[in-house]
C-alpha cells in the first residue's frame, strides 16, 4: 500500500493492531497502534484495543496498558471489557482497591455493573489473603440483586482453601447445591488439597461420593493431589493404591503422578520399587524429566545408595536429559557426607567439562566437604578461588565456611568471616548466628554464645528452636538447669515448638543430677507436646533410673524405693503407648538388669506384664 501510495483505512490498521496483539507482539502493537492516532488521524476499533490492553496486561506491562486505556477514555472508545481488563491487571499487581475506584469512577459512564467485575475483585482480595474485603463484596454482589457465578463461588472456595475455612467452604457447597449449580473438579481438587497442607483429615471415600454425585468425575489432577497428599502423609501403600485407580479409570498419568512415589520409595531404601514406577513412566509414554529424576537421585543418596544414584546420572544423559546444578549438588553432597571428597572433586571436575555453572549451594556443599573431611585449609582456599573467580558466594557459602571454623575451634577466624560478609553487603541470617552460638557452646565459652545471641536480637534476626536448643545445651552443660528452663520458657512464648533435640538435652541433664520427678515432668510435656522421643532419650531416662536405684538409696528409705519405682513404671507405660518399645531392642538387658538389681520382684513382673503386651 505504501509503494502503491495508498492510505489504509482505519478498519484494516485495526485488524492488523489485533493481529500483532493476538500474536504476542506487544511492541509492534503498541508502536501501530499510536501510529494510527498520529499519523492517519483515527481512532483504532474497540475491539483492537482491547486486543492491545489484554496482552500488555498478560505481559504485566501495566503501566503501558493505563496509557493505552486513558487514551481510549480520551477518544470515547472504551466499553466494560475494557474497563474488565484494566481492573484486572491492577488486581494481579495487588492494587485491588485501585481497581474499586476504577470501577467506581466508571460507573454509569459506559461501565454498566455485572458479576464479571465483582468476580475480578473478589479474586483480588483473595489472593491478598484479604478475606474479609472479599466477602464483604461477595454480599453485596447478592444484595444488589447480582447471582453468583460458578466463578464467583470457585474464587471464594478457593480463598478459604488458603486460609483452612473448611467449615465456611461447606457453608458454600451447601448453597451452590441449592441453587443447582455443579462444582466443578477444579473447585474439588482445591478442596482437598487445601486439607493436605493445613494437617486435615480427607475423608476420600465421601469427598469422591459428593464429586461423582454432582456429576464431576475425579480427573488426574484429583489422583496426583492424592498421591501427593499421601505420600507426605508417609501413607505410600493408600497413595500407590491412588495411582492404580487412576489406571483403571483410564487416565493419562503424568511425572506429577509418579515423582511423588519414586521420591518417598527412595527416602524409605526402597529404590528398586522406585526404579520400577520410572520405568513403567518410560514405558507409559512419558519421558522422565530433570524433576522425575532428581527425586529418584535425591532418594538414593537420602538412601545412602550414592554408587547407584552416579549410575542413574548416566542412564538419564543416555536419555538426553542433562542434570542441572541442583542434581550434581545432591551428588556431590552424597559422597562428601560418605567421605569420598577424591570422588566428589572429579564430579565437580565433570560439571563444568559440561558446561553446567556451579552455583553458590555447590559451592557451599564443596566447603563443607572439605570440612567434613578435616581439611579447613582446603576449604578455605576454594573459598579465597571463588572470590578471585569475581563469583559472589552468597551468605549460603559464607555460612559454611563459618561452620568450618565453628567445628574447628577457630571463633575468631568465624568472626572475621562476619565482618568480611557484612562488607560484601550479605546480611548473616540465623543459620550464621545459630553456627556461631554453638561453636561458642562447644567450645565452654558461655558468655561468648550469649554475646552472640545479644547481637542476634538486635540485628532482629529472630532466633529459631535450634539457636535455643544450643543455648540450653550450654546451661545443661554448666549444670545450670535454672537457666535452661528458662530459656526454654522463653522460647515457648515466643511461639517455638521445642524439637526433640530440646527436651532430650534437659531430660538427660536432670536424668545426670538425679533429679527424676524433672526428667519424668518434661517426659510428660514431650509426649503431650506429640514430640516422639529418639533412643536417646529412653538411654538418658532408663540410665537415670538405673543409677538412682543402685546409688544412694538406704535399704530403710522403703518410701522413696516406692516412689522411684512407680515412676519407672509410669514411664514404662507411656512408653509403651508412645510405642516407644521400637526402641527397646538395645536396652532391653539394662531395663531387667534395672530392676533385678534395684527393685522388687514385685516390680519386675509389673514390668513383664508391659513388656509382654508388645
Amino acid at each position: 500500500m505504501k509503494l502503491e501510495q495508498l492510505k489504509p483505512a482505519c478498519e484494516a490498521l485495526s485488524v492488523v493492531i489485533q493481529a500483532y496483539a493476538d500474536s504476542g507482539l506487544v511492541d509492534k502493537a503498541v508502536e501501530l497502534y499510536y501510529v494510527v492516532g498520529e499519523i492517519h488521524n483515527c481512532v483504532p476499533s474497540v475491539f483492537a484495543c482491547n486486543s492491545l490492553l489484554n496482552v500488555l496486561v498478560k505481559h504485566q506491562r501495566n503501566e503501558t496498558a493505563c496509557q493505552v486505556y486513558n487514551k481510549m477514555l480520551e477518544n470515547s472508545c472504551v466499553d466494560n471489557y475494557s474497563t474488565c481488563i484494566m481492573v484486572r491487571g491492577l488486581c494481579r499487581d495487588g492494587k485491588v482497591k485501585e481497581g474499586r475506584e476504577l470501577i467506581e469512577d466508571r460507573w454509569g459512564e459506559g461501565c454498566i455493573p455485572n458479576v464479571v467485575f465483582y468476580n475480578i475483585l473478589i479474586d483480588g482480595y483473595c489472593n491478598k489473603g484479604e478475606l474479609e474485603s472479599a466477602n464483604g463484596l461477595f454480599k453485596e454482589l447478592k444484595l444488589k440483586g447480582f447471582l453468583p457465578t460458578l466463578e464467583t463461588y470457585g474464587v471464594m472456595i478457593n480463598g478459604f482453601c488458603k486460609e483452612g475455612d473448611f467449615e465456611s467452604i461447606d457453608r458454600l457447597l451447601l448453597e451452590m447445591k441449592e441453587r443447582g449449580l455443579n462444582v466443578n473438579a477444579r473447585v474439588y481438587n482445591n478442596i482437598i488439597d487445601a486439607r493436605y497442607k493445613h494437617g486435615c483429615s480427607v475423608e476420600v471415600v465421601e469427598i469422591m461420593g459428593r464429586m461423582i454425585e454432582s456429576g464431576c468425575e475425579p480427573d488426574i489432577i484429583t489422583y496426583n493431589t492424592l498421591i501427593n497428599g499421601s505420600c507426605k502423609e508417609g501413607k505410600v501403600e493408600e497413595a500407590y493404591q491412588f495411582l492404580e485407580q487412576a489406571m483403571k479409570r483410564g487416565l493419562m498419568l503424568n511425572k506429577f503422578s509418579y515423582t511423588p512415589l519414586i521420591h518417598v520409595y527412595c527416602r524409605q531404601g526402597e529404590y528398586f520399587r522406585a526404579l520400577d514406577l520410572l520405568i513403567k513412566m518410560t514405558e507409559g509414554g512419558h519421558k522422565p524429566d530433570l524433576v522425575s529424576y532428581g527425586a529418584l537421585i535425591h532418594g538414593l543418596i537420602v538412601a545412602g545408595k550414592v554408587d547407584v544414584a552416579l549410575t542413574m546420572r548416566e542412564k538419564m544423559m543416555e536419555k538426553g536429559v542433562l542434570p542441572d546444578a541442583g542434581i550434581y549438588n545432591i551428588l556431590i553432597s552424597g559422597l562428601c557426607k560418605k567421605g569420598r571428597l577424591p570422588t566428589a572433586k572429579l564430579l565437580f571436575a565433570d560439571m563444568l567439562d559440561q558446561n553446567v555453572q556451579p552455583d553458590a549451594f555447590v559451592y557451599a556443599t564443596l566447603v563443607d566437604g572439605f570440612v567434613r573431611n578435616g581439611d579447613i585449609q582446603e576449604a578455605k582456599k576454594l573459598f579465597e578461588l571463588i572470590i578471585e573467580k569475581g563469583i559472589d558466594p552468597g551468605v549460603v557459602v559464607y555460612n559454611a565456611l563459618i561452620k568450618g571454623f565453628c567445628k574447628f575451634g577457630m571463633m575468631k577466624d568465624a568472626l572475621s568471616c562476619i565482618i568480611r560478609m557484612r562488607k560484601e553487603h550479605h546480611v548473616p541470617d540465623v543459620f550464621t548466628y545459630t553456627t556461631l552460638i554453638d561453636g561458642y557452646v562447644k567450645q565452654h565459652d558461655l558468655d561468648g554464645a550469649l554475646k552472640m545471641f545479644g547481637l542476634m536480637v538486635k540485628q532482629r534476626c529472630k532466633p529459631n528452636v535450634v539457636t535455643y536448643t544450643a543455648l540450653i545445651n550450654g546451661f545443661c552443660g554448666k549444670g545450670d538447669t535454672n537457666r535452661a528452663e528458662k530459656i526454654f520458657r522463653e522460647m515457648q512464648s515466643c511461639g517455638l515448638e521445642p524439637n526433640v533435640v530440646t527436651y532430650t538435652i534437659l531430660i538427660g541433664r536432670f536424668c545426670k543430677d538425679c533429679k527424676l520427678a524433672k526428667a519424668a515432668s518434661f517426659f510428660e510435656l514431650m509426649l503431650m507436646s506429640k514430640c516422639t522421643p529418639n533412643d536417646a532419650t529412653f538411654h538418658y531416662l532408663v540410665n537415670g533410673f538405673a543409677n538412682i536405684a543402685l546409688t544412694a538409696i538406704p535399704k530403710e528409705s522403703n518410701e522413696l524405693q516406692e516412689v522411684e519405682k512407680s515412676m519407672f513404671l509410669d514411664f514404662l507405660e507411656r512408653w509403651y503407648q508412645m510405642d516407644g518399645f521400637k526402641h527397646l531392642g538395645a536396652i532391653q538387658g539394662q531395663v531387667h538388669t534395672t530392676l533385678t538389681d534395684s527393685y522388687s520382684i514385685k516390680a519386675n513382673l509389673d514390668v513383664n506384664k508391659i513388656l509382654k503386651q508388645t
